[in-house]
């Protein structure tokens, strides 16, 4: 009644923009409310308080530049033969150390190594590409195998390839340089007693 000619539609429009606005103010006033006061819950439990402040930390690190930050999830062997070490790819790019130790078109890549369970601090280490095994495993899927020490595992995807992209074939008895080796194929019966 206030607009001298009728406008089709008009009340609709009101309630879809007065709908979205009390949408926005309740996700953004009332649901960060919601989320301080659980944050100021947890930071009152002392052992929740550090495990959170962790997760909150890589997750706010990893999630935020997923773009930039990591590539793929990888093993190394480290810190002996046949002990491997979770890692991120983080950069393929050419580099001085590339240029200074480049054995035979083997090229050194950038990983971040973190340390469980507060996976913001950790090692970078060059290692030469043939030396990584890739996962088929997420950033995310990663970040929480690290964070939980293990115990929460990612689901078992199927395909295991190598950072060049080359799947690893049969049954990795003898894997290729570069892909995951196949567990001792001696047993526990057939150790020698020391």
């Amino acid at each position: 009644t206030y607009l001298p000619f009728p406008v089709p539609g008009f009340g609709l429009i009101v309630a879809l923009v007065l709908i979205t606005l009390i949408g926005f103010l309740t996700a953004n006033i009332v649901g960060r409310a919601i989320v301080n006061f659980g944050e100021r819950l947890l930071g009152r439990m002392p052992l929740v308080r550090g495990i959170y402040g962790s997760l909150k930390q890589i997750f706010e690190t990893v999630l935020s530049n997923k773009g930039d930050m990591f590539r793929q999830v990888g093993l190394v062997e480290y810190p002996r033969k046949d002990v491997w070490s979770l890692v991120f790819v983080a950069s393929e790019k050419e580099t001085e150390i590339n240029q200074k130790l480049d054995q035979e078109g083997d090229p050194l890549i950038a990983v971040f190594m973190p340390c469980t369970p507060n996976p913001t601090t950790g090692f970078l280490m060059y290692v030469h590409k043939s030396e990584i095994v890739l996962l088929d495993m997420s950033i995310e899927d990663g970040a929480k195998l690290i964070v939980s020490a293990g115990m929460v595992a990612p689901e078992v995807k199927a395909k295991l390839v190598t950072l060049n992209g080359e799947p690893v074939e049969g049954g990795l008895a003898n894997p290729p340089l570069g892909a995951q080796p196949a567990r001792s194929s001696r047993t526990a019966s057939s150790r020698p007693n020391r």
